[in-house]
């Protein structure tokens, strides 16, 4: 055991046991072996500690509890079952008001096929569902629902009304590379900024008298914005703005729409090009990049494409960033340059090992986001 490298999940508590030959070259075919290896060790654990949580409905975090309803609609599909996570209005409000929002979210949509859950938020609070403990809370239902369920963890979506549409502004760009598609339904943006949804599919709802914090027009103005984003970039950000006529907060069911649109889209998790803005929660990974924590504080840009195994750094705010890469983003048997403001900072080959599965199919917690090489970079 001593010759073995332990990587502790702190979020699920179960050991990742990284093999003897951690760091040892791997082939593509040696990587991909090992890639199915441990996602099966992966979904012993994640069986372990979150099966339990999944069949009581009721999520754990430290002190705090999320429960959830769930219906399963429509027969599984070959490349397994969609996952739509939908979140509740309310907010700063008495209790039982909440609750009641709660039981009213899981009849509101019917998706013709997938499983279908609404979360009771784990506070009674006008943020509710955007405080930082709310990204441990998806990542564990996520991960307990594509093992327990049989979910494909590229066709998980995101929507929300109210309160819950709130948490979409938020979730979906702090989140983006967990959800194929998100819908946000007569919710508050706040400082939520729209850049991070290149590659997430986006839909607002709104009525039309909706004036309540302002949210009617500054639902225009978000759309407009996701249009601008849109011209100067035609292959991404992908977006819907529906102002609905002569409604109001309630849009008697028109946002239902949402849900067929949504269920076109999967997620690509490995995206050509990404756009990264820490949201007012930061994070230390979003797709193929990866920054230092300590580094990281609201409003820090990285802007990274690659074409071939030729990487741009378009746009950096930080003064260190680890690319995490495998062989279904580029041929790593090939050599791969990176270029930053005209200039090339590497180029060369990089190593496949099985320690770098071991650590990135821990830290994120989901079997398309596991990486077999890494190439840590220091920007001038």
């Amino acid at each position: 055991m001593t010759k073995k490298t332990l990587i502790l999940c702190a979020l699920c508590g179960f050991w990742a046991i990284a093999p003897l030959h951690a760091q040892k070259k791997l082939s593509a075919a040696q990587a991909r072996m090992e890639v199915d290896k441990q996602i099966e060790a992966y979904q012993d654990s994640v069986h372990a500690a979150y099966g339990g949580m999944w069949k009581n409905r009721l999520f754990v975090l430290g002190d705090l509890r999320m429960p959830i309803l769930y219906k399963v609609y429509g027969e599984k599909p070959a490349d397994g079952r969609s996952l739509y996570i939908s979140m509740h209005g309310g907010g700063n409000a008495p209790t039982e008001l909440n609750n009641q929002q709660w039981r009213n979210q899981i009849m509101l949509y019917t998706p013709a096929e997938g499983v279908y859950v609404a979360p009771r938020a784990p506070f009674d609070d006008w943020n509710m569902w955007f405080r930082p403990e709310m990204n441990d809370f998806f990542r564990m239902l996520i991960a307990a629902a594509v093992v327990e369920m049989e979910v494909n963890p590229d066709k998980v979506y995101l929507l929300g009304y109210s309160a819950g549409g709130d948490g979409v502004w938020r979730m979906a760009p702090r989140m983006a590379d967990r959800w194929a598609a998100a819908s946000m339904m007569a919710g508050h943006p706040g400082e939520a900024s729209q850049v991070n949804l290149l590659n997430l599919p986006f839909m607002i709802w709104m009525g039309e008298h909706d004036a309540a914090y302002n949210r009617n027009a500054l639902a225009v103005e978000k759309g407009q914005v996701l249009d601008s984003l849109h011209a100067a970039n035609l292959s991404g950000y992908i977006h819907e703005t529906h102002i609905v006529s002569g409604k109001g907060h309630w849009m008697d069911r028109a946002d239902t729409a949402a849900i067929a649109w949504m269920a076109q889209y999967r997620r690509n998790p490995y995206p050509a090009e990404v756009v990264w803005r820490q949201e007012d929660v930061v994070s230390p990974a979003l797709y193929w990049l990866q920054v230092p924590e300590e580094e990281a504080r609201p409003g820090m840009l990285l802007h990274v494409r690659h074409e071939g195994n030729r990487i741009f750094i378009d746009h950096s705010d930080y003064a260190h960033v680890t690319l995490l890469l495998n062989d279904d983003m580029l041929d790593l048997d090939r050599p791969l340059t990176v270029e930053y403001k005209g200039k090339t900072l590497f180029r060369g080959k990089v190593r496949r090992s099985a320690g770098v599965i071991t650590r990135t199919l821990a830290e994120r917690q989901d079997p398309r986001l596991i990486f077999s090489a890494e190439l840590p970079l220091t920007l001038p």
